[in-house]
């Protein structure tokens, strides 16, 4: 069996669905499951939700919005009497009532979550107009985690024995469920990481060892840089499992962080595919080995540098390195880039108030803590002297770091 995942780019409008469907349907007779993410950039806009409901402010408008916007891409194929319009809004219905005393991470979880529960009944409705056998199964229902809210941890052993029991179901039907979302133990929706679909099918396919998963993009493959920056990047037509998941941990966003380590553990191949031209050969992730790759070059954004010094002129030691990691860990933070001097380290992660505040607080306890935002950290990977000296000469470079095959830069945006 095979496992496809759609992200919202190939969801965003009537268009769309009709061009996955299509894609569904040329596949349908042999065993699939099929992942579907919110449709269009529907998570932004409920995370904007999340944001008014933490500040008590009004949100019946976007939430409105909202709806608006996925009954339109239904009544357009689906016609303006059917049922899943009224699915649509008691779905949405249901947000205002998710603020009910949970902390804002796991309020996120809950009201996010509903992106791709209602993607999922739009599409599942699709499918079975055009006639295929489609079951709509709820992804909580299968893969469990702990309650780490935005960033949910699967709990393997139990997830794999439910998901174990749909091989009967796929024999006779084309398996329809949510990316992103998971269930904990106490009840409450937790997600997966955000883009956390490619995970979801990477997790679908390592517990039914599927044949492939292959990714629905809006690119033609992986390609060496976002053609949206660099015109001039090229697709990558095979790539090593390693090669993939060091891109993925340095920010490519083409394939979220996760989804590489339970398919290289199965031997499960990934294709990395164009949904808007199905027929380009795309990138084919598998366990080989591609001589003289061209450099990678990887923007990410929403960076914060944090420097801690000592305070008595002291050097850095192993006693306070465990300080300032023990608290990264507490608040379940990872570190994109880090270095020391004799009296400071420094290192950049992803900023997020709500977890960058805590941090500040907990390392001013010991040491002196500056902190810079809104910058940009580089990544270039199998660099050539050409892209190493452009970008270690750009301007405002704050933090300089490279090893054999990779240079990095934080740059002020």
């Amino acid at each position: 069996m095979k496992v496809f995942k759609f992200g919202g780019a190939a969801l965003k409008d009537a268009a769309g669905l009709i061009n996955t469907a299509g894609i569904i349907r040329a596949h349908h007779q042999e065993p699939l499951l099929v992942v579907v993410s919110a449709m269009g950039n529907t998570t932004n806009a409920l995370e904007e939700v999340v944001q008014l409901m933490l500040r008590n402010e009004p949100f019946s408008k976007p939430l409105d919005e909202i709806t608006a916007y996925h009954r339109a891409i239904a009544e357009t194929v689906l016609g303006r009497e059917h049922q899943v319009l009224e699915k649509i809004s008691g779905l949405f219905g249901e947000i205002p009532s998710c603020y009910n005393g949970h902390d804002p991470d796991a309020l996120y979880d809950q009201v996010v979550s509903y992106g791709e529960r209602v993607s999922s009944e739009i599409v599942g409705a699709y499918l079975t107009r055009l006639g295929l056998p489609c079951r709509l199964i709820d992804a909580r229902d299968y893969i469990i985690t702990d309650t780490c809210y935005r960033e949910g941890k699967v709990i393997w052993p139990e997830t794999e024995g439910r998901i174990r029991a749909l091989a009967s179901v796929l024999n006779h039907h084309v398996v329809l469920t949510q990316g992103f979302i998971g269930c904990a133990a106490n009840g409450l929706t937790t997600t997966l990481g955000r883009e956390g679909s490619d995970y979801t099918a990477a997790i679908f396919a390592s517990c039914l060892q599927a044949q492939s998963v292959t990714i629905w993009k809006d690119v033609p493959g992986v390609m060496s840089a976002d053609p949206r920056r660099i015109p001039n990047a090229v697709v990558f037509p095979e790539l090593p499992y390693k090669e993939a998941a060091e891109m993925t941990y340095y920010g490519a966003s083409v394939i979220h962080p996760k989804t590489i380590k339970p398919l290289a553990l199965r031997n499960i191949p990934l294709y990395v595919k164009c949904f808007t031209n199905p027929g380009l050969p795309g990138t084919h992730i598998h366990d080989c080995h591609v001589a003289n790759l061209p450099p990678l070059i990887v923007f990410k954004e929403n960076q914060c540098l944090v420097s801690c010094k000592v305070v008595d002129y002291t050097f850095i030691n192993e006693d306070q390195l465990s300080i300032i990691f023990q608290a990264l860990s507490e608040l379940d933070i990872k570190i994109n880039v880090m270095q020391n001097s004799a009296i400071s380290f420094s290192f950049c992660i992803d900023f997020r108030e709500s977890k960058v505040m805590p941090l500040v607080e907990k390392l001013r306890h010991t040491f002196e803590v500056y902190y810079n935002t809104d910058l940009v950290l580089i990544t270039v990977k199998n660099y050539d002297a050409p892209t190493f000296e452009h970008y270690r000469k750009l301007p405002g470079v704050l933090l300089e770091q490279s090893s054999r095959s990779t240079l990095q830069v934080l740059i002020r945006k």
